[in-house]
């Protein structure tokens, strides 16, 4: 398989601080998350259509490893890779550097692809595994 990747810069607010102004470490999660979806939305994948139909990605699994701290309006670049892609579900490796290059966060997220009124994996759609494989 190719690896498919792609990057997504957010920039530290307050708002995603600690009282030091160091980013609190639940937010790294939200950054992933955002970084993910927006990637999803470059490539035409428009997950309210799919939410309409009672269907989406539901995370599955997380591992993090906090390496060091974010700060107060840093510029974060998030580097997402689909490392597995399987019937109903997709593995991200996803890093989190700063402007140095430094790795701030590292995280591994499966999600899968459920039926939300079931709440059941089904697989995942034609229409989102082509978008997928047609990234270089």
């Amino acid at each position: 398989m190719q690896t498919l990747s792609n990057t997504f810069q957010i920039r530290v607010y307050y708002e995603d601080t600690d009282a030091g102004g160091i980013v609190y470490y639940a937010n790294y999660l939200k950054f992933c998350e955002r970084a993910r979806t927006e990637w999803l939305r470059t490539l035409k994948i428009n997950q309210s259509f799919f939410l309409e139909q009672n269907c989406g990605f539901v995370v599955r699994h997380v591992e993090m490893d906090n390496l060091a701290s974010a700060k107060l309006d840093d510029l974060l670049t998030v580097t997402s890779t689909i490392s597995e892609i399987k019937r109903a579900s997709l593995r991200f490796t996803q890093q989190i550097t700063n402007e140095q290059q430094v790795c701030l966060c590292k995280v591994e997220v499966v999600v899968a692809y459920v039926n939300l009124l079931r709440g059941k994996p089904c697989a995942i759609p034609n229409t989102i595994l082509g978008a997928l494989k047609g990234v270089s």
